[in-house]
Parts: structure tokens; sequence; C-alpha cells
């Protein structure tokens, strides 16, 4: 595959929808979430190809019950196929979100895809998957003229029978992932939205702007619940 010119591809994150996906199924019955990574062909012992493929995959979430109910839901789906467990746990060292993070391979079917459609009208995925709350965040470079986006977005929605919104778009010489932006990556959405706004509202200047008090006043949240949900937003964000 020939290499990508840096200076004429545009980064996008897509937020996206789309039919018979046992992912966003599971997401959206469940608090859980889930990284896609990779994808590989299941073969047959004759040498055939099964016609599935098999995904390695990280369900995460705030506790053991919620990636316990999550991988339940995913078992049940209609639309996926044998769920195997891996012994050992990697999700942080994938950068996972959520306090309890479990990897998992899982096979179903390619036709459920949406990832060729993509592909073949110029989006290329550079990072896992994130599916959450029943929605599936791309991130994507387009390989063609920034002109062409809106046209190639409105294909994928018709072949693939897709919704696609895109949530940010930029130039390849601001794409670089910052550190931060790789540590933000790590928060559930709670624990995001409770930081980003104790930043907004200025908690976190001198002299501070706000307490405790105020911002969980206004997330509409306990002052116990809001303080959980920012120490470990922290935690993640300052471990080293």
């Amino acid at each position: 595959m020939a290499a990508i010119d840096q200076t004429a591809t545009t980064w996008l994150t897509l937020d996206l929808w789309h039919p018979n996906c046992w992912a966003i199924k599971a997401t959206s019955e469940t608090a859980g979430g889930v990284l896609a990574h990779s994808i590989y062909t299941s073969p047959k012992t004759d040498g055939n190809h099964s016609g599935k493929v098999k995904g390695l995959f990280t369900a995460f979430a705030e506790d053991e019950p919620a990636v316990d109910d999550l991988l339940d839901a995913i078992r049940n789906c209609e639309h996926a196929g044998e769920l195997s467990e891996l012994r050992e746990r990697f999700g942080r060292e994938r950068n996972a979100p959520g306090n309890v993070v479990r990897e998992f391979f899982l096979e179903y079917d390619p036709d459920d895809m949406v990832c060729p459609t993509l592909l073949e009208h110029g989006f290329v995925h550079n990072a896992p998957v994130r599916i959450e709350d029943g929605r599936e965040e791309w991130q994507v470079c387009f390989v063609n003229e920034r002109s062409e986006i809106d046209d190639a977005l409105d294909r994928v929605r018709e072949e693939a029978g897709a919704e696609v919104r895109i949530d940010s778009i930029t130039t390849s010489e601001a794409a670089t992932t910052t550190a931060r932006d790789q540590r933000l990556d790590t928060l559930t959405a709670k624990q995001r939205d409770v930081f980003e706004h104790a930043r907004e509202a200025g908690y976190y200047e001198w002299p501070r702007q706000c307490d405790t008090r105020e911002l969980a006043a206004d997330l509409d949240v306990s002052k116990t619940t809001l303080l959980e949900h920012l120490r470990k937003a922290e935690a993640k964000l300052l471990d080293p």
C-alpha cells in the first residue's frame, strides 16, 4: 500500500450508526463500551473461509457488573457469533477507557461491517473504533480532495444505510495526536464531561473560580459523585 501524503490529507472524527451491528446494539442496551482493534479471517479446517471474520475487541465500563452485562448482551445479540474472552487483560496497555477492561475475540458476519464501505470511498481509519451508547466513533483520514468529503459521505450513507455526522475535521498539519489527547481518550464519558466542565468553569485556575459544590449543581449530580468522577479522571491524566 502506498504511503499517505501527509500534506494532502484531511483527518476526521465521524459519529456513525449503521444497521445489524452487534456492538451498537449491545452498547445501546448497557452502560459499557467497546473498542474495536483488529479484524482477522476465520478459516475452516478444509482451507476454505467460513464466511465469518474474527475481531479483537476491548469491553470497558465503570465496574465488573457493567462489563458482565455488556458481554452478556453481545453474546445474546443475533448479529454476534462465538465470543471468547482472553485470559489476560491488556486494556490498560491499549489505553482503554473505563475502570474495568476485558479483551475478547468475537466472530461475526463481514457483511455487517461498515469499514469496507468507508474504505471504498476514501476513509481510512487510523485508530481503534470506539462504540458507546449505540454509536461508533471513527478516527479516519480522507485520501482524496477535501471538497469531495460530503459526496463521499453521502455515498457511504446510501450504500451502508448509515447515519454519519462529522464531529471534527482538521488538516494534516494540525492532526498530530498530542499526549493530552491520548490521555483524555482513556477517560469514560462521565469522567471526561466532569473534567472538561471543571476546567472550563475555572476549577483549576488560581485562585479557583468555583468549588465542587457549584460543579455538582451545574451537572445535577451529588458532590460525592462529582468528586469520584473528577478524582478518577485526574488519576488517569496524571498517571506517568
